[in-house]
């Protein structure tokens, strides 16, 4: 065999992990991780039936790894037992950098060419990246395949999904200041009161800082430190229904009773949105397979093991216990996201927190709020941050989701966490939707009036204003091509039908740097249809000057909102705002602002 472990410049860079009865799925995470580039992977193993330690054990023979036996003292949890055996090992002891994880995750670099030493690179002089989870499901696959599990499963839960969020960490290991957890390392207590906090410079999976606070504390993101810019886990707890029976005849490594239900599926199971970049690696990846099963030993090893598993799911399949698990999967599966229960988080005691806070912690905890809290990433800003209350760019719009809908105002709406930032969802699911918005309609439009909506979003305010008015119509204007899927389906849900008073668009009108081009698309739509109001929510046409230029013929008053009500409120005095809507050679119908000012 002539394969070899990569040489890095930034060291050992090691991979541990936990595994019970893997074998079917080895050889694919392995291959995975030496595509990605560690030096030496490290494997505990308990309480194995089907060969996965034989195939470690020989894996190790060949110079590719590392296996451990994790005997496990009486009363103790296989995984807590495995890190205190991996805090003492020499291999560890010697590796530069660390990352823990399991079995059923694989990393992803979005970063280079997808390997490790690229992303070290620029990560520069930080000593950590904290790598969150992206939870992937079945795909809606029910039987059992030899597939890779990386390509059988493209699916997965929107990135804004923070249920999914939890994290593994990628860091510069020292064995004197750091204990090893299963999301993060701990720094050991000695060294909490000294300098060593402040050389912690751990940065997230965009390679962004992360804040002060998990140093000390914490195992997953939250919407400030989230990122999959350079890296992220992706996590495959449950793979197809027969995989998944697989799963429930070994167990799991931390002897969790009944772990595996229908409820788990439910948390587990996200098909949302397509994400296929673990796909770079096929090619990498099969190949290293490929020369692995070039050794006699590890093929046998790798197929009989293969085989015995599929021996057991055939008499399984049988069964009515298999049918009854198979329905009720299928069934869990159906749970749109907004529905589904994790597991309830341990109430915070700011008390109990204070007390167990070293001196460093309480004193980082004391700056003022501006200089220990990072803005999030522009996707995973809330709406009181700016923007629409969207999801930002394009939806992901290529796999149909079970979701939630909810009346706002007589009109069902998705509660989709593909389409809405997290804040704007808890007002869909409340039934609030642009509830001011809505019932200041009349101050936009009249009775037998035309309304031209820039940045009508899922055209919601416009569906809403032709229900309203009987007599009004509208042209609902969007540059988000896949927001009028989403507005298509509104009206199929509803089975609304206004005949030739509703129209859509997806004609641009903001190009971005060219103010002139926006002006004459504008200008182009207005023209055309020839309102008597128009709504605007995008900020540009405030912000770049739009809005005094364009020529509004015959429109009677024009409603800036969102985006644009908060552009306007940006300049800083009343005279600046004045110019906003003032043009000498044109007639500026009515404005009105009708949205409040956001919270400085």
């Amino acid at each position: 065999m002539n394969l070899k472990p990569h040489k890095s410049p930034h060291g050992n860079l090691l991979a541990i992990s936990m595994m019970k009865d893997e074998a079917p799925f080895l050889l694919e995470w392995y291959a995975h991780h030496l595509a990605v580039g560690f030096t030496k992977i490290l494997v505990y193993t308990n309480d194995c039936s089907d060969g996965t330690d034989d195939m470690l054990i020989r894996l190790e023979e060949l110079g590719l790894g590392y296996h451990r036996r994790n005997d496990i003292p009486e009363g103790v949890k296989p995984q807590p037992s495995a890190m205190k055996h991996a805090q003492a090992e020499p291999i560890v002891r010697d590796a530069d950098w660390v990352l823990m994880f399991d079995a059923d995750e694989f990393l992803c670099i979005n970063y280079g060419d997808g390997t490790l030493d690229p992303m070290l690179d620029a990560a520069g002089d930080a000593n950590g990246i904290v790598i969150t989870w992206r939870i992937f499901g079945s795909g809606n696959v029910v039987d059992w395949s030899r597939e890779p599990v990386t390509e059988q499963y493209l699916y997965a839960a929107p990135p804004t999904w923070n249920k999914g969020w939890g994290v593994k960490t990628f860091f510069k290991f020292d064995h004197e200041h750091w204990k090893l957890g299963i999301h993060r390392p701990s720094i050991k207590n000695r060294h909490l009161e000294t300098d060593f906090p402040d050389t912690v410079k751990w940065l997230n999976g965009s390679g962004l800082p992360m804040e002060d606070y998990f140093k000390f504390r914490g195992w997953r993101s939250i919407r400030r430190t989230v990122g999959y810019q350079w890296a992220q886990l992706n996590h495959y707890a449950v793979k197809s229904v027969d995989s998944y029976a697989i799963r429930k005849f070994r167990g799991n490594v931390n002897n969790k009773k009944d772990k595996y239900n229908s409820d788990y599926w439910a948390l587990q199971d996200r098909n949302e949105v397509l994400d296929d970049k673990v796909l770079r690696y096929k090619e990498r990846r099969q190949a290293i397979v490929d020369e692995l099963l070039t050794d006699p030993v590890l093929s046998k090893l790798h197929y009989d093991a293969i085989d015995r598993v599929e021996a057991r799911l055939d008499e399984y399949r049988k069964t009515e216990a298999y049918e009854e698990l198979k329905s009720g999967l299928i069934e869990a599966g159906k749970i749109p996201i907004t529905q589904v229960e994790a597991k309830p988080p341990k109430a915070r005691n700011p008390e109990e927190i204070k007390a167990l806070m070293s001196r460093v912690e309480k004193e980082n905890s004391d700056r003022p709020i501006e200089e220990r809290r990072t803005k999030p990433s522009p996707e995973f800003r809330d709406t009181s941050e700016g923007g629409d209350g969207f999801v930002v760019g394009e939806i992901d719009i290529s796999v149909e989701s079970a979701v939630d809908w909810v009346s706002n105002h007589g009109i069902e709406i998705p509660a989709d966490v593909r389409v809405f930032a997290p804040s704007m969802l808890d007002m869909v699911m409340r039934g609030k939707y642009q509830r001011k918005l809505a019932r200041l309609t009349e101050r936009v439009v009249q009775n037998g009036e035309r309304l031209l909506d820039l940045g009508s979003g899922v055209d919601f305010l416009s569906m809403y204003a032709c229900k309203l008015h009987e007599g009004a119509h509208v042209l609902a204007q969007e540059d988000n091509a896949s927001r009028r899927v989403i507005a298509d389906s509104i009206l199929k849900r509803n089975a609304l039908d206004f005949g030739g008073r509703f129209e859509q668009s997806n004609e641009r009108v903001i190009f971005k740097n060219d103010p002139q081009a926006t002006v004459a698309a504008i200008d182009a739509l207005i023209a055309g249809f020839k309102p008597d109001a128009v709504r605007i929510n995008y900020d540009d046409v405030v912000a770049d000057g739009v809005l005094q230029k364009v020529n509004f013929g015959t429109v009677k008053r024009i409603a800036l909102i969102g985006n644009a009500a908060r552009a306007f409120h940006v300049a800083s005095n009343k005279r600046q705002q004045s110019a906003l809507v003032q043009n000498d050679d044109l007639t500026i119908p009515e404005v009105i602002i009708l949205d409040r000012k956001p919270k400085v």
